[in-house]
């Protein structure tokens, strides 16, 4: 699942495979194209998926038996500050119960659809979100500099 941090909003979902397969199989696989100049935070499921033309980046790992340093420390909380977003459009999408608790119908591409329909429904529920207001204190102000 690809998800822009910005909005929040859920753009890239590759079809279900079983849980033992691992992540970047998957994405390797689907040869995904990124925009040119693209930024991608990947998880530690991604390690060594870098495709062509997009800055990928990934928390750094504590050396064994050493401590990060102060820089390292910095950048990781800087990437969680970002992957926030993401785990909450991934709530937003187990939101609907189906996703989230075992998937037991046999059909054929039946799991596809339903995850298909949790992230459209997840998608229109960020569409339908009334923005938050906007305060501009100089709107309030106006009024009393122009007497």
């Amino acid at each position: 699942m690809i998800v822009n941090t910005q909005t929040g909003r859920v753009l890239y979902l590759s079809p279900t495979e079983p849980g033992k397969t691992h992540d970047k199989k998957v994405a390797d696989q689907q040869q995904i194209r990124y925009p040119t100049a693209a930024t991608l935070g990947k998880d530690t499921g991604f390690q060594g998926y870098q495709p062509a033309g997009v800055f990928a980046f990934q928390p750094k790992k504590k050396p064994k038996g050493q401590a990060l340093n102060c820089l390292d420390k910095f950048f990781n909380r800087l990437i969680a500050a970002v992957r926030i977003r993401v785990e909450h459009a991934l709530a937003g999408v187990k939101r609907c119960r189906i996703v989230h608790d075992c998937f037991r119908n046999t059909k054929a591409d039946c799991a596809d659809l339903v995850i298909e329909v949790a992230c459209a429904l997840h998608n229109f529920r960020l569409h339908r979100r009334h923005p938050s207001p906007t305060l501009n204190l100089l709107d309030f102000c106006s009024d009393s500099y122009s007497e």
